[in-house]
């Protein structure tokens, strides 16, 4: 159901990939839930899509990455078959990963246009419109300047439109992303595109875990600027939070942010060792994977002073829990119990 702010409807969402903790939660008893407690669509997750698409098969044998004909089938009666049904829509597909940044000419490159149109094929068949592209967080693409980023998501702007009816691409900062890992990177490479249909996926714990929180350090707090080593205090931390959130609001149109993704995060005790992890993972990835519940669940990140700072652009479109609990198996009995413990997390939210 539309959440009530100031006698206008704010559309809700749930990721179909941050909820569920036993593999009898299949992606149908999450549908479900999702439906029931309120929610008015879904982002859907490629994973979910792939898993689906096995849960079909005689041998229950997951496809391919690109056995694109499997998973647009599999997509196609994901919508008439469970979305439909319960009224849900698809708000977005995601995570449409490692795009953006590559040589031009390269293996890479090619690859990423090629999971592209395929990616743009599925979404036709489930029935949305906006693809998430997270800034890449490959090495590879070190050293990649904002116009060669905005140079590759036009590219993919204007293929989707000629692809997708109102395709639109939803930008988003990973917090440990190799160029862009704040919402004033991903704002420049944004306008920077000149484009109608590339705008904002914002997330709260990608800029407050990026600029706020460090799950490197004992205190849990950023204690020294990124570029300079310089440290940073209590009192200059907060200052340049605040800052961050009023130049949000004053500068970003309310039409270039496509939607607002809402979890916590735990403080680490003890820290996340500085340095990748056996897959390459970088701290802020591996605290990202595991470790953000639902707001009021536990975490300690300024979620409501992200929310105020986005609505106070004038933005009042979709609100979407993205939540990735590692814990959440201890403290819900099941999907049901934890969607709705979402939907509430988001009133309590607005309300502060």
């Amino acid at each position: 159901m539309p959440v009530p702010y100031n006698f206008e409807q704010i559309p809700t969402s749930f990721a179909t990939c941050s909820i569920g903790h036993d593999p009898s939660h299949t992606l149908p008893v999450r549908l479900r839930a999702i439906a029931s407690a309120g929610f008015d669509a879904i982002e859907l997750s490629m994973p979910d899509i792939i898993a689906y698409a096995a849960s079909l098969s005689p041998e229950h044998k997951e496809p391919a990455e690109d056995d694109y004909d499997t998973l647009v089938s599999a997509s196609s009666k994901i919508k008439t078959d469970l979305l439909e049904p319960l009224g849900l829509k698809v708000l977005m597909l995601q995570p449409f990963a490692n795009f953006e940044g590559w040589p031009q000419g390269s293996t890479e490159r090619e690859d990423a246009f090629k999971r592209a149109k395929g990616w743009m094929r599925i979404m036709s068949a489930v029935g949305t419109d906006m693809l998430q592209v997270g800034s890449s967080d490959s090495p590879g693409i070190r050293g990649a300047k904002p116009d060669d980023l905005a140079r590759d998501l036009a590219e993919l702007a204007d293929l989707g439109a000629k692809e997708v009816q109102g395709f639109r691409i939803a930008y988003e900062n990973w917090c440990w992303a190799t160029e862009a890992p704040g919402w004033k990177d991903v704002w420049e490479i944004v306008k920077r595109t000149d484009r109608d249909n590339v705008g904002l996926c914002l997330d709260t714990f990608q800029s407050a875990g990026g600029e706020w929180a460090d799950p490197r350090t004992k205190s849990g707090y950023v204690e020294k600027d990124e570029v300079t080593g310089q440290a940073l205090g209590d009192e200059e931390r907060e200052k340049r939070w605040k800052d961050s959130l009023d130049e949000l609001s004053r500068t970003v149109p309310a039409e270039k942010i496509y939607l607002l993704q809402i979890s916590d995060a735990y403080k680490m005790d003890p820290p996340i060792e500085d340095k990748e992890d056996k897959e390459g993972l970088r701290p802020r990835g591996q605290w990202s994977h595991d470790y953000r519940p639902l707001p009021y669940d536990g975490g300690y990140l300024p979620v409501a002073d992200f929310l105020k700072a986005v609505l106070g652009t004038g933005f009042r479109g979709c609100l979407s829990m993205e939540v990735f609990d590692g814990k959440a198996k201890d403290k819900y009995d099941g999907v049901d119990e934890y969607a709705v413990a979402g939907l509430r997390a988001l009133i309590k939210l607005l309300k502060e």
